[in-house]
């Protein structure tokens, strides 16, 4: 009965953090396929570019209203996808996980 009421609260529990955190997801890009100053909007490269300098432009950001991590003036999906992979390309990914392992070798095992 214990282990029922457990369950019962636990699943609670994780149906309110979902609604919490839905609630956290951004809204939709208001300038989405929306051209610059200069008339251009920006695609997969500059995504991937945005990406890979994405820490040294938070730190600008920190101290500078003018500068901004992420280019609202996108495509969509592809500029989103070239930051993710920019920013993946800065951070490992997750590299190290799949480095193979090396047995050692034991000099004193019995044959």
């Amino acid at each position: 009965m214990k282990k029922q009421w457990l369950l019962v609260i636990l699943a609670i529990a994780a149906i309110m953090a979902m609604l919490l955190l839905a609630g956290c997801a951004p809204g939709a890009n208001p300038a989405l396929n929306a051209v610059d100053a200069a008339g251009k909007t920006a695609g997969f490269w500059w995504g991937l570019w945005h990406g890979i300098i994405s820490p040294v432009t938070f730190i600008i950001s920190l101290f500078n209203k003018h500068v901004n991590i992420y280019d609202v003036y996108n495509n969509g999906n592809w500029y989103n996808f070239g930051f993710i992979l920019g920013v993946l390309i800065i951070f490992g990914g997750g590299g190290q996980g799949a480095k193979r392992k090396t047995k050692k070798s034991c000099t004193n095992q019995k044959v």
